[in-house]
Parts: C-alpha cells; sequence; structure tokens
C-alpha cells in the first residue's frame, strides 16, 4: 500500500507538471477523507505537505495518532457546522468552505477569542446545482461582506466541479471561478486581494489547472478507492 501511494504522488506531480503553465504554482492537496493515520504518514513522507480533511470529528480523533501531523498543513475542505466552529479553528490551519457570511462572521468571533487570525476560502456554488453550498456567483457583494470581519483572512475561492462528468461544463465552471475571482479582487485594497482558486478534484483535476487553479484537492488518485 505505502509503495502504491508513493508511485500514485510521483505520477500525479508529473501530470500536473506537463499541464501547468511556466508561472503557475499548483499546491498538491491530498484528501485523507476515511484514511487511516498510517496511510496520512506514508504520503507525508512521500513529501505532502498539505492535507484536507472533510468532517472534524474525524480530524479531532485522528490528528494525535499522526507523529508528522505538525509537519503539514491541515485543511478543513468539508461543510463546517456552527456547533464546530470552536474546534476547527483549533485543529486547523485553514478552512476552505466559508460558504455564507454568517459563517464568516461567526468564525471572525470565535478566532477572536483565542486571538487567531483563521485562514479561509470562500466557497463558491459555480455550477448552479441545489446539492452544493457555497455563495452563488452572482453575489460579489455579498462575499465582498465577508472581508469585513477582522480574524479571519481570505486567501482565495474554492468550487466543487458540477456531478455530471461533461468536461466542458467542469471547465464552465472553473472558468467562472476565475471570472469571479478577477472581479472580487479588482474591488480589494491591495492588501486584502486573494491569491488562492482552489478547483480540481481526482476526476477533474487537470481541466482544474488548465482553468488557473492554483490548488488541487486529490484522494482516490493518490489512495486508491475507499473501501
Amino acid at each position: 500500500m505505502s509503495q502504491k501511494i508513493t508511485q500514485n504522488l510521483k505520477t500525479l506531480r508529473k501530470q500536473i507538471s506537463k499541464k501547468r503553465k511556466p508561472n503557475q504554482t499548483i499546491k498538491l492537496v491530498a484528501v485523507t477523507k476515511t484514511r487511516s493515520a498510517e496511510q496520512i504518514c506514508t504520503a507525508i513522507g512521500a513529501g505532502v505537505s498539505s492535507i484536507g480533511e472533510n468532517r472534524v470529528q474525524e480530524a479531532e480523533k485522528k490528528f494525535p495518532q499522526i507523529a508528522t501531523i505538525d509537519t503539514v498543513e491541515k485543511r478543513l475542505i468539508g461543510q463546517l457546522q456552527s456547533n464546530k466552529i470552536k474546534k476547527a479553528i483549533k485543529l486547523f490551519d485553514t478552512i476552505d468552505s466559508v460558504d455564507s457570511t454568517r459563517l464568516a462572521n461567526k468564525i471572525s468571533k470565535a478566532s477572536a477569542t483565542i486571538k487567531k487570525k483563521q485562514r479561509v476560502l470562500i466557497q463558491v456554488n459555480t455550477s448552479n446545482e441545489n446539492t452544493k453550498g457555497g455563495f452563488e456567483k452572482e453575489n460579489i457583494d455579498e462575499m465582498l461582506l465577508c472581508f469585513n470581519f477582522e480574524n479571519i483572512k481570505i486567501e482565495g475561492l474554492m468550487t466543487i466541479g458540477p456531478a455530471e462528468p461533461d468536461k466542458h461544463k467542469r471547465k464552465k465552471a472553473f472558468m467562472q471561478l476565475r471570472k469571479t475571482f478577477s472581479k472580487i479582487n479588482a474591488k480589494l485594497p491591495s492588501d486584502k486581494k486573494m491569491t488562492e482558486i482552489s478547483m480540481g478534484m481526482s476526476g477533474d483535476f487537470l481541466i482544474g489547472v488548465e482553468c488557473g487553479s492554483t490548488m488541487v484537492r486529490v484522494g482516490t488518485a493518490i489512495f486508491g478507492e475507499r473501501e
């Protein structure tokens, strides 16, 4: 298993390197939902420097079992419930699923109590699917309100591609995130401008890279199918 994870990571890095533009930097986030502490340790040993967990409860149980956990960036990539905010800001370096001004405000207030400026990404629903969370792509002004909260640092935007496998629809959704990113950045002062565009998962990370992603979230292509 460990050999397979190491080989998968090599393959992924080659694929990303071939697809990215010369000045494009891509962060590879290993999605570790349901993966064992042993599997995560192997990935970290093979050079993974950022991991993404979907659930606060799972991270809370698993992180103490990983000896090298402090050497990696820990990202919450799943939906965050209000009653888990206090735990999330203690466990994670960044929360990548801020889908409302209400949640952004609550994270900011909770972060203030521990004197932390919480790094976050704003989630945008670029495919207009009811099953997905996130701000509607038209709500630029609403997203801009999030930049007024003092104890969060908004580093960029995140989206999840459409559920259907149509490459053109996925590309359209990803290009929409780039447009939204540019529109928001054009309205921000230089000290608040965003740098990250997180789009692309195991099934569409190369489309994400092609569309200007700076960060891809990959689980199955690293660890194999979930049991």
